[in-house]
């Protein structure tokens, strides 16, 4: 690899010292580099609408900020086919594989053509009010929760056009494996190996006595309708893909969630297991 491309959380790296220093180092051992810079809710105005995303030419595309930019980069970037690897510049990570004192000995690795790939299942979304059928990714979750006033949603949740149940909670998330680390797990859920072919349906504070997270194998197609609770039918909910881009939905709407065809690639450069990594997480955060 010599072509690369850098994504930059400018939150996390706010005078661009770390993109340019590597950015820097790649073009002094003869290889090229682009950057440019994105923002926590999505891709700034300045940068990557300039031009299609088609256009990159690179090997490779640097994230440097945390796991959720690198999530979102990975998720937009899936159709181009470019593998992805994270620089953690914030304080926990599960998917970015770099710190700032092992990128550059990265970079080597990559010159040389010394690393693994890993493919990352992403999920698809569709939103039943869309008459074009468009459809949104997620590498790590889609989350239906509620929204306005502090009660309940009441969810009917089908599977491969099978009822499941009728969920009174705060809202369920839709998980891939990448995403059983993240919010799923905060909510109870089991964590997976992110190589795993499934998908996890977790409640988010339910009140009912199905109250464990159900694992579905990655052919299943989910459905998911918001139901009344009141005679007014004025319940409203949100859909979130990957925490940043939302979908409203009122009585009546429902999401249809599948896997995509797409999957995002992510490099691997060490040979530390699943179950290492996620010690030593752990300790990380005792």
């Amino acid at each position: 690899m010599k072509k690369f491309f850098i994504i930059t959380n400018e939150h996390k790296d706010m005078n661009l010292a770390v993109t340019n220093a590597i950015s820097d180092y790649i073009i002094a051992k003869g290889g090229t580099c682009t950057h440019y810079v994105s923002t926590k809710t999505g891709w700034s105005e300045r940068n990557l609408r300039r031009f299609e995303q088609s256009d990159i030419d690179a090997d490779c595309i640097i994230v440097l900020g945390g796991d959720g930019t690198l999530v979102r980069a990975a998720r937009d970037m899936a159709s181009i086919g470019i593998p992805l690897i994270g620089v953690n510049m914030g304080t926990l990570g599960y998917l970015c594989e770099l710190e700032r004192s092992t990128v550059f000995d990265a970079i080597d690795k990559l010159f040389n053509d010394q690393y693994e790939l890993e493919e990352r299942m992403l999920i698809a979304g569709s939103d039943s009010k869309d008459d074009a059928g468009k459809t949104t990714f997620a590498l790590n979750d889609i989350v239906i929760h509620r929204c306005g006033m502090p009660q309940i949603v009441n969810l009917i949740v089908s599977v491969n056009g099978e009822y499941l149940a009728t969920y009174s909670a705060d809202g369920i998330i839709i998980s891939t494996p990448t995403g059983s680390t993240g919010y799923s797990m905060s909510a109870g859920g089991p964590i997976v190996d992110p190589k795993a072919d499934l998908m996890l349906i977790t409640p988010i504070n339910p009140h009912s006595a199905l109250a464990k997270s159900i694992v579905v194998g990655s052919d299943a197609e989910i459905d998911v309708i918001l139901a009344k609770r009141r005679q007014e039918e004025d319940e409203e909910a949100e859909v979130s893909f990957d925490g940043d881009r939302f979908v409203h939905m009122k009585v009546g709407d429902s999401i249809h969630i599948k896997k995509a065809p797409e999957s995002a690639k992510i490099l691997k450069l060490n040979q530390l297991s699943f179950l290492q990594i996620l010690r030593k997480k752990m300790q990380e955060i005792h």
